[in-house]
């Protein structure tokens, strides 16, 4: 998984973000428990480019943005 930029630099954005959490799925017989660290890295990076791209902007990686928001609040995360 690279940096941050890297990855919003990525075409789709976030993309690397979302392989490491399939990659780590795959390994870990699809306990999601297991990959809370690869979660948590999408999440930043599609918080991230929400916030340089506004909330309309889509890429295929990441929730919309309002679900976005909603996911990292349940999983106490900042989300501004």
């Amino acid at each position: 998984m690279g940096q941050l930029q890297e990855d919003l630099a990525h075409d789709p954005p976030c993309h690397p973000r979302a392989c490491a959490i399939q990659a780590c799925l795959s390994k870990n017989s699809y306990k999601e428990e297991k990959c809370q660290a690869q979660i948590d890295a999408l999440y930043e990076c599609c918080n991230a480019f929400y916030k340089e791209h506004g909330d309309d902007a889509k890429t295929a990686s990441c929730p919309k943005a309002s679900l976005l928001r909603i996911k990292m609040k349940q999983r106490g995360q900042a989300s501004g």
